[in-house]
């Protein structure tokens, strides 16, 4: 099977392929998140929103296995890291509450509001859903080892946000052996329109390949065309 793609067409087994899906969370894509309360401009989560809601769809009727990455940590932070880490020192989400100490345990903590997948995008049965404590969804996860298990060769990427935790999860796909598709209208950046530009540029040029929604969902839609009607 084979979708167009740059820098040039992508060919999948919809049967070793997974879609990742990436912290759609309310912190990440919905007003009063930690996202918006950190100053980031979330109104772009609507149109990624809508178009992983149909890839979600067209990946369960064809099949593809549907993961879910959630980023976050406990509520007294433990697992961000030590005073002296790097994840500490750079989170916009701890930088916030230490500026707003009201908001203490609020952010990106496991059993808050903020943590939470998006009521649209909630995983289903048969879904997978994999918490993850850094940017990359490879790190002190178990997200490798359940795709091996599942014989899983190839990713698709969509969420929040392109430059930072799409992008180093795609990375790291890269250096493990995963050939990798990113939908970029099925992601949404933080910052301004030129960091998804450049995220587009480096996963198309080094790290693997940049598709439509609509062009990935025609090809899982032809391949059950072609299954019904050999049926």
């Amino acid at each position: 099977m084979e979708v167009a793609a740059q820098p040039e067409a992508f060919g999948f087994d919809p049967e070793t392929t997974a879609l990742i899906v990436v912290d759609m969370q309310n912190a990440y894509a919905t007003k009063g998140g930690y996202v918006d309360l950190a100053g980031f401009d979330v109104s772009g989560a609507r149109s990624c929103i809508e178009n992983i809601s149909k890839v979600t769809k067209a990946c369960r009727d064809a099949g593809v296995l549907v993961t879910f990455l959630q980023n976050g940590w406990d509520p007294a932070y433990v697992e961000a890291g030590g005073p002296e880490s790097p994840n500490v020192k750079k989170s916009n989400a701890i930088k916030t509450m230490k500026k707003r100490p009201e908001l203490w345990g609020q952010l990106l903590a496991k059993g808050g509001w903020d943590y939470d997948i998006i009521d649209e995008l909630k995983p289903r049965e048969g879904d997978l859903l994999i918490p993850k404590p850094r940017y990359s969804g490879f790190f002190n996860s178990y997200l490798d080892s359940a795709l091996r298990s599942r014989g899983i060769k190839t990713l698709i990427f969509t969420g929040i946000a392109t430059n930072v935790c799409v992008e180093s999860s795609l990375r790291d796909a890269f250096h493990l052996e995963y050939h990798c598709l990113m939908l970029e209208d099925a992601t949404n950046h933080l910052g301004p329109d030129f960091i998804q530009q450049a995220s587009v540029y480096n996963v198309a040029t080094f790290f693997g390949w940049v598709a439509k929604t609509e062009d990935f969902c025609a090809a899982l839609i032809s391949k059950e065309e072609k299954e019904l009607s050999n049926a």
